[in-house]
């Protein structure tokens, strides 16, 4: 097995199966997988035997996924999609993890966790009138590269053949060809300026997004979620780049008849990227809940408010969040690292729709 072929069969893999184990430690310590609890019932047994059971089924079922991927790739040389085992190993997350939030939920709900507590929310003004400035430089090193690539476009398109390469395997032989045309080689081209251009836009909305402050301690919170939210937006700035010079690479061949595709070269940035990424969710964690206090003065004192019960808004083991009522068109996720839209929100549904639509509809258009 080369290099190539390893990193697509058991790169991605163990990436996929490293932010999986990771995710319980990326949430708030009061959403225990995706079930919105008291800040007192965080350290709960219960939940710490939930934590213990998930990653041992994670870790188990999916490191022996990737062995068995890896094995029978180098003994028998049968090559399994590359895309089955990071499907498997998300099918495996997701059963743990829905297993998981099961048993907290009636947990909470069996011994009603929030009876006699004070809910609410609380909200900061300042982060409308004083906002954080927004990351801008943060976007040249991937504007850059799509400018580069735009410019190597044009120059190599005299000298780019009649019949050229549009896709390749594992191995990075080509195994489908084209005619020339302006839609053919500039292809590489309009698929990275849109995929840079929908990742500067989310991350501008992003950025905007409501904040999730605990009414606890809601100073302490502003000040974790603006920490929170610059980090957030750069390591997805640092991704896109990651991302363009992938693409980059993977239109190199493209241009360059006489030369495979190496799949090292354009898995190795985008890995980067995601370790970046998955490195500052676990240092920050999601709302900034894994940064320490930071403020002048004496520690601020605790409200006796607990964060509002809103598990009714969120369905599909809470990766979906449905709120008519609620006009924000970004919310925190409730697992994992970032945000998600508000399905109850038509913008929301707009956006969704042209995230979805613009990649579907762009071979179309560069036709």
């Amino acid at each position: 097995m080369n290099s190539g072929t390893l990193m697509v069969h058991a790169g991605v893999p163990l990436v996929v199966l490293a932010v999986a184990w990771l995710t319980p430690s990326l949430t708030s310590p009061t959403l225990p997988f995706g079930v919105r609890i008291p800040a007192a019932r965080a350290d709960a047994p219960l939940i710490a035997e939930q934590r213990k059971r998930y990653r041992w089924l994670v870790g188990t079922a999916g490191g022996a996924l990737v062995a068995l991927n890896v094995g029978l790739s180098t003994t028998t040389h049968f090559l399994v999609w590359p895309g089955v085992v990071p499907a498997l190993i998300l099918a495996v997350f997701l059963a743990a993890f829905n297993r998981a939030r099961v048993a907290v939920a009636a947990a909470k709900r069996d011994e009603d966790w929030y009876r006699d507590l004070r809910q609410g929310v609380v909200t900061d003004t300042s982060l409308r009138t004083g906002p954080e400035a927004f990351p801008w430089l943060w976007s040249i090193p991937a504007l850059l590269i799509v400018a580069a690539t735009v410019v190597t476009s044009i120059v190599r398109y005299p000298s780019v053949p009649e019949r050229l390469a549009v896709h390749f395997n594992a191995s990075g032989i080509p195994d489908r060809f084209a005619t020339k045309s302006v839609g053919s080689v500039f292809f590489p081209v309009f698929v990275q300026a849109g995929v840079t251009a929908m990742i500067l836009v989310l991350a501008w909305f992003s950025f905007r997004a409501r904040p999730e402050l605990d009414p606890a301690r809601p100073t302490d919170s502003a000040r974790r979620h603006r920490r929170f939210s610059v980090r957030a937006v750069i390591s997805l700035l640092v991704l896109a780049a990651c991302v363009d010079l992938s693409m980059l690479a993977g239109a190199w061949p493209i241009w360059h008849t006489d030369q495979k595709l190496s799949p090292v070269l354009v898995l190795l940035p985008i890995l980067v990227g995601l370790a970046i990424v998955v490195g500052v969710a676990v240092r920050t964690g999601q709302g900034g809940s894994r940064l320490p206090a930071e403020g002048d003065g004496a520690p601020e004192g605790n409200t006796g408010v607990v964060r509002r019960d809103d598990d009714r808004y969120w369905h599909g083991a809470g990766s979906l969040y449905v709120n008519r009522a609620d006009p924000a068109l970004l919310v925190q996720k409730r697992f994992g690292f970032g945000w998600t839209l508000n399905f109850g929100n038509p913008r929301a549904l707009l956006l969704f729709a042209l995230i979805v639509g613009l990649p579907l509809a762009l071979p179309l258009i560069v036709r």
